[in-house]
């Protein structure tokens, strides 16, 4: 669960990135996080993952307080966390199991542990075949989809999708939020980051918009924009 209590951020050149943002994300639930370039989307991400601290304001990932969080218990933390971002990130001198593999193993999984959850996460994302091609061999959404199946493979409890569909093209666009959307239906928290109001649109989740650091609006089946069914 993902709480902000009355949230604000001021950067050290000044900007009032956030101004008292309310949230609560509950687990088990789909969200959209959308609003125009320098709304403050990006901040609440940074918050979240405690990339940044809050200047105000509580805030609470998954059973912890990040006011009080240690460095220590940082890292524990995110690994309750799945991070999927527009550029991939992907080790291009690494196949797709070994990707995976490395995300495994920084965190100290046994091998036992990566033979059985490895092809498990594969078989989801569909590339089952593709384990031993490096992602200069395959498709941007297929690079995508070895991005989410990297955000899954450690079995977080919630997967943040920072604008995952923004190198994409409609098409791939649409089958990597059906994956999202599935992976949702098994259990896994997703939240994602977009500004694309066909797709938010489609799916009518939650939609929270946020605007100048404050949220706009917060309606469960909502649509970008305030345009309802």
């Amino acid at each position: 669960m993902i709480r902000l209590i009355d949230v604000h951020k001021e950067y050290d050149n000044g900007t009032k990135a956030l101004k008292g943002v309310n949230l609560r994300i509950d687990d088990g639930e789909f969200v959209f996080l959308v609003g125009p370039s320098g709304s403050g989307k990006s901040t609440v991400i940074k918050l979240i993952t405690a990339e940044i601290a809050a200047t105000e304001g509580r805030l609470m990932v998954n059973g912890y307080n990040l006011n009080n969080i240690s460095p220590r218990q940082v890292p524990y933390m995110r690994r309750t966390l799945g991070i999927i971002f527009q550029d991939f990130r992907l080790i291009e001198k690494k196949t797709v199991h070994e990707n995976l593999a490395f995300a495994m193993r920084a965190i100290g999984a046994s091998n036992r542990e990566l033979r059985r959850r490895i092809p498990y996460v594969l078989q989801l994302v569909g590339l089952e075949q593709k384990a031993d091609r490096y992602p200069g061999q395959l498709s941007g959404g297929e690079q995508q989809r070895v991005a989410i199946a990297r955000a899954l493979v450690n079995n977080p409890s919630m997967i943040i999708a920072d604008e995952p569909t923004g190198n994409l093209d409609p098409q791939r666009s649409l089958e990597i939020m059906v994956l999202l959307e599935r992976i949702n239906e098994l259990g896994t928290t997703v939240l994602v980051v977009t500004h694309e109001k066909a797709l938010v649109n489609r799916f009518a989740k939650r939609v929270v918009a946020i605007e100048n650091g404050r949220i706009i609006s917060d309606e469960t089946g909502g649509y970008y924009n305030g345009e309802k069914v």
